[in-house]
């Protein structure tokens, strides 16, 4: 079974930095992981996502101030999103999610398991 798990969210004033982190496990083959967030109110939005080869796309929201990694270790993929410059428009819940066999997209119904969300949130 395919697990993503995030953490390292929490609360932080405007212009610091968060870094979140999702455990993923059970995914084999070629995939995609990103990032999404949620903000009341508001649709899910890509954030950023990375596909297996390492192509790598940012959000023009968060351009310059969000980046995504990757690394393995202990049969797991971690995915990262550290976060700078952090404004009050970041608040919302972030979500990591994994899309098997396909590339990456910014359509969130594209993706076929999602963690449980971490929130942000930047006073």
């Amino acid at each position: 079974d395919v697990q993503l798990v995030e953490s390292g969210g929490g609360s932080v004033e405007a212009g610091g930095s968060l870094r979140l982190s999702c455990a993923a496990s059970g995914i084999r083959g070629n995939y995609c992981m990103a990032w999404f967030r949620q903000a009341p109110g508001k649709e899910r939005e890509g954030v950023a996502n990375k596909y297996t080869s390492g192509t790598t796309k940012i959000a023009d929201s968060v351009k310059g101030r969000f980046t995504i990694s990757e690394d393995n270790a202990n049969a797991k993929i971690n995915l990262y999103l550290q976060m700078n410059s952090l404004k009050s428009d970041d608040t919302a819940m972030y979500f990591c999610a994994a899309r098997v066999d396909w590339g990456c997209t910014w359509s969130f119904d594209s993706y076929n398991y999602w963690g449980q969300g971490t929130q942000v949130t930047v006073s």
